[in-house]
C-alpha cells in the first residue's frame, strides 16, 4: 500500500526567495532520496477549507512506510530535511498516510 508524506508549508516572509530555494536547491536533494516513487508539488493559490494560511503542497509517495523509513533515515533524506531550515523558517505541517483508491 502506497504511502504518501504531505508537506503544507506555511506562508513565507519572502515567497520568491522560498520559491527559488525550493525548486533549484531542495527538490534536488528530495529527489536523490532512496525509495522515492514519485513527488509532486502544488502549482497556484493554495486554499484550505479553514482558512489557515499555506504557500505550498509537496506530496512525496513512497511503496511502503518502510521505505519511506529508511529513505528519510538516509544521508539523502538527513540532507533534505536538514535544508528545511534554509527556506522553511515559519514551520510546516507535515502529514503521513497510507493511501488507497476509494
Amino acid at each position: 500500500m502506497p504511502v504518501d508524506l504531505i508537506v503544507l508549508y506555511r506562508p513565507p516572509a519572502e515567497p520568491e526567495v522560498f520559491d527559488r530555494h525550493y525548486r533549484t536547491v531542495h527538490v534536488p536533494l528530495v529527489h536523490a532520496m532512496p525509495h522515492l516513487l514519485s513527488l509532486e508539488t502544488s502549482t497556484g493559490p493554495v486554499d484550505t477549507q479553514n482558512g489557515d494560511p499555506v504557500h505550498f503542497v509537496a506530496r512525496l509517495r513512497f511503496a511502503t512506510r518502510a521505505d519511506l523509513g529508511a529513505s528519510m533515515g538516509s544521508p539523502e533524506g538527513e540532507a533534505a530535511l536538514a535544508d528545511l531550515a534554509n527556506f522553511a523558517q515559519t514551520g510546516a505541517v507535515v502529514v503521513t498516510a497510507d493511501m488507497a483508491e476509494a
